[in-house]
């Protein structure tokens, strides 16, 4: 490969993406593919365009986990050890760096318009690291976020990928609809299933250790919850303090958002919500697109919801 600073070769290359790489062949969910596969159902971009976009946000999503993992000193990732436990913090962070420029090179072939896509990259992976940088503020600080402040950095966090998919695929798109909203509440509804099944789930426990995100100290949003329904009682920002790897702490700490602040409850009521505006989202584009066929949106809001919300607690 010849670069205006010179000869660039293929194992050149496979060195900087190693870290990348090692991560990209862990296998994952899937799911954000089949997400951009259903809202391109009714953009309706032709499907080379798609592959191409798909790649994109499987690089910003895969780089993004490499930096989150190197941030949360984090130990496993979909069950093998981290990337930087391999390759080392330096060259972790230098490939995830390097793949978000390489992955801005691949979304530049999607469309003429090269301002407007540079333009909707930026300002979506702007907003990316605002989120990630309130988590990390709150989590370093010991500084409990309201739920509307977490909800909203979610938005830009969690949220940020998928408005960026989204927004591409808007801009390559001849059908006028706006999907942005639905997305932000996908977004929203991924992620408290994420924060509770991490406490919940012996999938993740075996993928990324038990209750991890008590050991990394992480405000999710039953912790958030369980802390503000008694503001007097300390314990649960006592063990996120302390950072710990000790199962009998983690119980406990589970057991008192399950069984006394009922926040595992909450997590589901919470969901429902969404659930209820994204379905009315989708219903009202029968109204104004009746040219729109909704039904993949519907196929995935509910493949969604079987990844944690029908096994949620009700009382």
């Amino acid at each position: 490969m010849k670069t205006a600073a010179g000869e660039w070769t293929e194992e050149q290359e496979a060195i900087v993406q190693g870290p990348y790489n090692y991560l990209r062949n862990v296998p994952g969910k899937d799911f954000r593919p089949q997400l951009i596969a259903a809202f391109n159902s009714v953009l309706r971009v032709d499907e080379a365009k798609i592959a191409q976009l798909s790649r994109v946000i499987e690089m910003l999503h895969t780089s993004s986990l490499l930096i989150d993992d190197v941030e949360d000193n984090a130990m496993l990732r979909r069950g093998y050890p981290v990337a930087h436990s391999t390759f080392g913090i330096a060259q972790t962070i230098n490939s995830a760096n390097y793949i978000y420029f390489v992955a801005l090179q691949e979304a530049l072939k999607l469309s003429d318009d090269q301002q407007k896509i540079i333009s909707i990259y930026t300002e979506e992976l702007i907003n990316l690291h605002r989120g990630q940088g309130m988590d990390l503020y709150w989590r370093e600080t010991l500084n409990c976020p309201s739920e509307d402040e977490y909800l909203d950095m979610v938005m830009n966090k969690t949220g940020g990928l998928y408005r960026l998919a989204v927004r591409l695929l808007q801009s390559i798109s001849e059908t006028s609809v706006d999907l942005i909203p639905l997305a932000n509440l996908f977004g929203v509804i991924y992620q408290i299933q994420d924060d509770y099944l991490n406490l919940q789930s012996s999938v993740y426990s075996t993928n990324k250790g038990y209750c991890e995100d008590l050991t990394e100290g992480k405000f999710s949003f039953p912790v958030i919850h369980a802390i503000r329904y008694d503001p007097n009682n300390k314990e649960l920002l006592n063990i996120l303090r302390q950072k710990t790897e000790d199962t009998n702490l983690k119980e406990y700490a589970v057991n008192y958002m399950k069984d006394v602040s009922k926040s595992f409850v909450h997590c589901r009521n919470t969901i429902e919500s969404y659930r209820k505006l994204s379905v009315d989202f989708i219903e009202g584009l029968k109204v104004s697109h009746p040219e729109v066929n909704i039904s993949h949106l519907e196929s995935i809001l509910d493949k969604m919801l079987s990844i944690g919300f029908r096994n949620m607690p009700t009382d």
